[in-house]
């Protein structure tokens, strides 16, 4: 049975992906978590317990990680710890640099003392930048991050891949588009408008709503990442899209329309309360990634269809309501405030 330690594995993509691998025969896992805002124990409740142990600490936290992996001595690493929001890295950049890209060395300084077969760091197409009116970005293209977050990521790719040309660390990256689908935080922009619909409240849409995303089930992107972490060649980069590209307009509309079905509920009147707001400074317009190595090398495909998708997703946070209450409480309600209404977000 081989062991893997996971870092931030009670967020969204990470309990997910811990969910598939415990799902399976031959994997046990370790997972490394801060339990911040958006981690949450409730995320892996439906796992096994028997091939999952927790372990609260920071990625930063070197003498821990190395004691983790003294005592653990897992096969690989698989890095989600990460601060993923880009609103809120332009609210304070601090945390994102500390993290996304201390942590990231803390981690690859840990495995150079006690080293895996596999260190397998989670990164975003964002590092790629703005596409608008261009084509999809292969593995090899230029970094052109535009925001805090998306910086960070960028830097943590090229020091992970510093690593591995200095210290021969066996370094693998996955760059995946925007996932949604169950226990997904609501300050992204899928469950946010799922619960603000089935609350009564307005849907804000940044700008013109124009914005272009490759919209890809979290399922799908961890079935990605297990192929990757499996069989992907070391010291390569794998794009995980699914070539959904809606724009956010599109989507809140599909949410509508979902929520009048499964609610029986006027149509007309959840579009009345689609609300532009000022757009968030720097927003990029589209991002677009090509995945044909990912399909040609490792055989992936994806398998949900976003319309099949949303509504499952609509139907997980129906079924859901005092998870999405548990999360939503207290400090969630002064970052909405000041995201949608008092910061950039003022009515457009």
């Amino acid at each position: 049975m081989r062991s893997v330690l996971v870092t931030g594995g009670c967020g969204f993509i990470g309990s997910n992906f811990i969910r598939l691998l415990c799902a399976q025969p031959d994997w046990r896992v370790i997972n490394l978590d801060k339990l911040t805002y958006a981690g949450n124990l409730e995320n892996l409740a439906d796992v096994t317990k028997e091939r999952l142990s927790v372990v609260r600490g920071d990625i930063r936290d070197r003498a821990l990680v190395e004691q983790i992996l003294q005592e653990e001595k897992p096969w690989a690493i698989v890095n989600f710890a990460a601060e993923s929001h880009v609103d809120r890295s332009i609210l304070d950049a601090s945390p994102f640099v500390e993290t996304n890209i201390g942590g990231v060395q803390a981690l690859l300084d840990a495995v150079r003392a006690y080293p895996v077969e596999r260190f397998l760091h989670i990164s975003t197409d964002e590092v790629y930048g703005d596409k608008e009116g261009q084509g999809s970005s292969t593995e090899a293209a230029p970094l052109s991050p535009s925001s805090p977050y998306a910086a960070t990521k960028a830097a943590a790719d090229l020091l992970c891949f510093s690593y591995r040309r200095t210290y021969g660390l066996p370094i693998l990256v996955t760059r995946s588009s925007n996932n949604y689908g169950p226990y997904q935080f609501p300050e992204k922009l899928i469950p946010l408008l799922i619960r603000n619909g089935l609350n009564g409240m307005d849907f804000p849409v940044y700008g013109d709503g124009k914005q272009i995303r490759d919209w890809l089930h979290v399922e799908d992107n961890c079935r990605g990442i297990l192929a990757v972490l499996k069989d992907g060649r070391i010291g390569s980069i794998y794009n995980i899209g699914a070539g959904e590209e809606r724009t956010n307009l599109e989507v809140v509309e599909a949410i509508c329309n979902a929520i009048a079905e499964r609610r029986g509920m006027s149509l007309a009147q959840l579009k009345e309360r689609i609300r532009f707001v000022t757009d968030r400074p720097g927003h990029d317009r589209r991002y677009a990634i090509d995945t044909t190595k990912l399909r040609t090398e490792l055989g992936w495909q994806p398998r949900i269809e976003f319309d099949h998708g949303l509504k499952q997703t609509v139907d997980w946070y129906l079924g859901h309501p005092d998870w999405v209450a548990h999360v939503t409480s207290g400090a969630y309600r002064d970052y909405y405030e000041t995201v949608y209404t008092r910061s950039w977000g003022q009515s457009a």
